[in-house]
């Protein structure tokens, strides 16, 4: 394992906590024999002192323990080295499978009504070369007087529809009036100076790199190829994968555009997420994301103290994590539960995820499980798991060993939007995930989600959409990121540049980045038979407070009605909410 990183690491971590308030528990004096809950005595009723260690802990979100869970995977599990993302490897299998349908199933991956630029795809067709030439083959074939003037109505309807669903989704994106503004080349560019009157009379031209994309995307919503390559043309002089935040979200586009245009989009995504780029390698990329943005801790503090405070005084807590991962959000929590006066309580853990590829797909899922398994004895908690990797519409409530005796969580952040909706499939997959959730009739349902409008059956919104989403994000680390960061350029590659592709260039069951508002969310789980309840008063105050104080200024955290919002320069761009049956 690289000690050089590992060093750097726990350099972090201590610097860290002078920010942070520091814990009066030593694992050093922790007894690690084997916990068993039979011969534990009750957790005792919930009492004043309880609260007052409640409103004493509310200081302390124990963050730097996922950093020190983090800094141990990569120090003790040398095989990470060699094993591909977990996230990566999920998203891959689900892209080959949609793949696979319209390779074998003949079943199309879009229609050229709603998308544009690309064509319905059979297996006749997908078996040839993708190029092109071909794809241009597809769309120069003649049309009637009367198909010519359908086609210009359906154009008319589009652009009408897009329009006031673009207006909509403004008021669900925009805490203030206030977001990144397209930077011209010469703004903070370092090609050097110019030379010359001729240089010097070029550095006055400003080049918009987002309205030129959008431009492109005009054109293929169009079917005007020729026009789309012009443009293309343009902007590939001035993109580059290490320049500012405007080149950099250039470079991601224009490859999502050519790949579209080559008809190659599901292939080229699906190969992406296949890359022979270690886990180790994205797991250090991720550490510098979480120490320049305050997203995952803000959701961490939210979803982790909340449970926290809804388990006072009870012996069993089981927790339903939908999209766990790797198990990043727990650390925090099994240090604070480790530290409840009376003892923990009985923690178990059910661990939901997509299959991973091969013969074994719930080994990462397990995996998982054995490395929070360790982190709980290391701490004292008694602990069980349940791991289960399938497609999440599929799950039978029996998998899932409810206890009606026990505290029951369910838990989902940032991951829904992975799930398709009932513009894919008329049985809607996220809403029968939803559904199954009240089955449950959980304690607590957390909501995290990342909050986006570029889900739209229509190519031009959502490709306007996700250009301000990922440029606000590119701003983000163009801000508080060394442009020569190799962990920064890796995580723009690998997640950024991942889901620019699957948005742009992919279409139908194959495109998998489908988030949606907060607002839109709140109508849903509404529909499912949930109603929401008011987050903690002073969790959002910790959260703001610690944000105002240890982040960049233009991280913004507010509220709308009972979601706590995330931001950036006005920005929606994350939120949260809890809820509970109706």
């Amino acid at each position: 394992m690289d000690t050089l990183y590992a060093t750097a690491m726990n350099n972090y971590i201590n610097s860290y906590n002078h920010h942070t308030a520091q814990s009066p528990f030593d694992p050093t004096n922790i007894n690690l024999q084997e916990f068993d809950p039979k011969t534990n005595d009750p957790t005792p009723e919930f009492s004043q002192e309880q609260s007052s260690y409640g409103d004493c802990l509310g200081e302390q979100d124990h963050y730097d323990s996922v950093l020190k869970y983090l800094n141990q995977m990569l120090m003790e599990e040398d095989d990470l080295q060699a094993k591909p993302c977990m996230y990566n490897e999920c998203m891959a299998l689900q892209a080959e499978a949609a793949y696979y349908n319209v390779l074998v199933n003949k079943q199309p991956v879009a229609s050229p009504d709603y998308s544009g630029g690309t064509g319905t795809l059979t297996s006749d067709e997908s078996s040839n070369n993708f190029s092109i030439a071909n794809c241009n083959l597809n769309y120069s074939r003649k049309r009637s007087p009367v198909q010519e003037g359908e086609r210009e109505t359906k154009m008319a309807m589009t652009s009408d529809l897009e329009s006031d669903q673009a207006e909509q989704d403004d008021e669900d994106l925009l805490l203030y009036e206030h977001e990144p503004q397209p930077k011209s080349m010469n703004e903070g560019s370092k090609r050097g100076r110019p030379r010359g009157k001729k240089n010097a009379i070029t550095q006055d031209l400003v080049v918009d790199l987002r309205d030129l994309l959008i431009q492109c995307a005009q054109a293929i919503t169009n079917y005007n190829h020729s026009s789309a390559y012009e443009v293309l043309k343009k902007i590939k002089q001035h993109c580059n994968q290490h320049g500012d935040s405007t080149e950099r979200l250039a470079h991601y586009f224009v490859m999502a555009i050519e790949a579209r245009l080559a008809g190659t989009g599901a292939e080229v995504y699906r190969e992406a997420s296949l890359k022979k780029i270690s886990c180790a390698q994205i797991l250090k990329a991720y550490h510098s994301y979480l120490m320049v943005c305050p997203f995952h801790r803000v959701s961490n503090i939210l979803a982790n103290g909340s449970i926290n405070r809804l388990a006072r005084g009870k012996d069993k807590l089981h927790i339903i994590d939908f999209g766990i991962l790797y198990g990043f959000q727990w650390p925090c929590l099994i240090k604070a539960l480790s530290m409840r006066p009376g003892g923990p309580p009985m923690l178990q853990i059910t661990g939901i995820d997509l299959p991973q590829p091969g013969f074994r797909p719930a080994d990462r899922v397990e995996e998982t499980g054995r490395r929070i398994a360790k982190y709980c004895k290391r701490f004292n908690v008694p602990f069980k798991y349940n791991g289960i990797a399938k497609k999440w519409d599929e799950i039978r409530i029996e998998e899932l060993n409810l206890d009606r005796t026990e505290l029951t969580v369910v838990n989902s952040v940032n991951r829904l939007r992975n799930i398709l909706d009932e513009t894919v499939i008329e049985s809607s997959p996220r809403d029968t995930v939803l559904q199954l959730i009240r089955q449950i009739n959980p304690d607590m349902f957390v909501l995290g989600i990342l909050n986006g409008a570029y889900n739209a059956p229509f190519l031009l919104n959502r490709f306007r959409e996700a250009l301000f989403h990922f440029s606000t994000l590119f701003d983000i680390f163009d801000s508080t990121s060394p442009r020569d960061s190799e962990h920064r350029a890796l995580y723009e590659q690998e997640l950024f540049g991942r889901e620019i592709m699957n948005v742009v260039a992919c279409e139908g069951t194959t495109r998998m980045e489908r988030p949606e508002t907060y607002r839109q969310w709140q109508s849903r789980v509404v529909r499912a038979g949930f109603k929401q309840v008011p987050q903690y008063r002073d969790k959002a105050e910790e959260v703001k407070s610690k944000v105002r104080s240890n982040y960049h200024k233009d991280f913004l955290v507010d509220e709308d009605g009972k979601w706590l919002l995330q931001g950036w320069k006005g920005r929606v761009l994350y939120a949260c909410s809890l809820w509970k049956p109706a």
